[in-house]
């Protein structure tokens, strides 16, 4: 099913599009399935997403990226997600951390990034704690200087990755008395000793991306390690939020497309009562609702990426593409399951694994409780 908005692309983003979408048919969709049952890292899959530049798609060329911008980057992400929403996941993060390095790293960072596009070095970000979610000031991970070294103590959970990464990002406090001011950010290689590694969390769906719980214990990196400023790295993970709500954003709408596209084609080939279930209105409105919500989720994605691109701040326009998007994908994923009937209860069928995909995405980068505090804080801001 062609739903697109040729108009409004540059030639170089439907190029792009396009080697995502044929990738995404010929080899992230028939391994998906797979996926999720094994619940293994699909290195090959990764490297392949690499192979074609992908990774680097939002970054500039004189960094060793493709050169295109922040819409590419979502317009990618839907398609990749459309094949499985956990290779959507685990093509977001090495695009998100060549940019942070890009812009937030040293020269001895910006050396990592050519590996991070390459997928030779698989990169990790560590910010949620056992007992810290939403509320990152209170985060209890401490890095205490120690003459020409960092040392880092604490445990964070939900790695990304975790289980494979060659290197982890961690926010911990440098200042414990300063909360949010005192949160900086340190390349840590998981190679080094205290690093301890959890098992593979259990998840209800998103299969496949080595998410574990990681522990430091003492563990000892260079003061060089630090990237950006000293006590700056609350700062600099809420401007990263921005860019990455519009991935997840991107996530999600990729798999209720899929959804819808699966819902539509069931409905014309299952028959009740002598014809298509298609042809009952009840199935008609549903879809109507899922083709109209998908089409103005896309239109919020892509004037919030475009705003972006524009160098505007776009903690609202993030904000509300995320909320948006994220609920209306998980409603419509599930009116598609209802459609499939009790078929869409099996896992036969691709609609119950979007179903359970798709319910991250409501909790990943600010659950949606949060992002209503933030459009609500930002539209006081307009309106004082």
């Amino acid at each position: 099913m062609e739903i697109t908005l040729d108009q409004l692309y540059t030639d170089e983003q439907k190029m792009v599009r396009d080697t995502a979408r044929r990738l995404s048919d010929d080899v992230v969709a028939p391994a998906a399935a797979a996926i999720d049952r094994d619940d293994t890292f699909p290195r090959e899959i990764y490297l392949a997403l690499a192979e074609q530049g992908l990774f680097g798609v939002a970054l500039p060329e004189e960094a060793g990226g493709v050169g295109l911008d922040a819409m590419a980057a979502c317009i990618v992400m839907e398609e990749i997600a459309r094949g499985s929403g956990a290779v959507g996941n685990a093509f977001a993060i090495p695009v998100e951390a060549a940019l942070f390095l890009h812009h937030h790293g040293s020269e001895q960072h910006h050396k990592l990034i050519p590996g991070v596009l390459d997928g030779s070095l698989i990169p990790a970000t560590a910010v949620t704690e056992p007992d810290c979610g939403s509320d990152v000031a209170a985060m209890k991970t401490t890095a205490r200087r120690d003459g020409g070294d960092y040392v880092i103590k604490g445990t964070k959970a939900w790695v990304t990755f975790g289980q494979v990464a060659d290197a982890v990002m961690v926010f911990a406090k440098t200042d414990p008395e300063a909360g949010h001011k005192g949160i900086s950010c340190i390349l840590v290689e998981t190679d080094r000793p205290g690093v301890i590694r959890g098992k593979s969390e259990e998840l209800l769906g998103m299969h496949g991306l080595a998410e574990c719980m990681i522990s430091f214990d003492e563990v000892r990196v260079p003061v060089g390690n630090l990237i950006g400023p000293e006590n700056g790295a609350f700062r600099m993970a809420m401007e990263n939020f921005n860019f990455s709500r519009l991935m997840m954003s991107s996530m999600a709408l990729g798999m209720a497309q899929a959804g819808m596209e699966d819902a539509i084609s069931y409905a014309h080939d299952r028959k009740q009562f002598g014809k298509p279930i298609y042809d009952f209105q009840a199935i008609q409105f549903m879809v109507a609702d899922m083709a109209k919500d998908i089409a103005a989720a896309r239109l919020l994605i892509h004037h919030a990426a475009k705003l972006y691109d524009a160098g505007h701040p776009i903690a609202l326009e993030a904000a509300q593409a995320k909320l948006f998007t994220t609920d209306m994908a998980q409603g419509h994923i599930s009116n598609a399951l209802q459609i499939h009937g009790g078929n869409g209860y099996s896992r036969e069928y691709r609609v119950e694994r979007l179903y359970r995909d798709v319910r991250l995405s409501q909790i990943y980068e600010g659950t949606n409780q949060i992002q209503r505090m933030i459009i609500a804080r930002q539209m006081q801001k307009l309106h004082a």
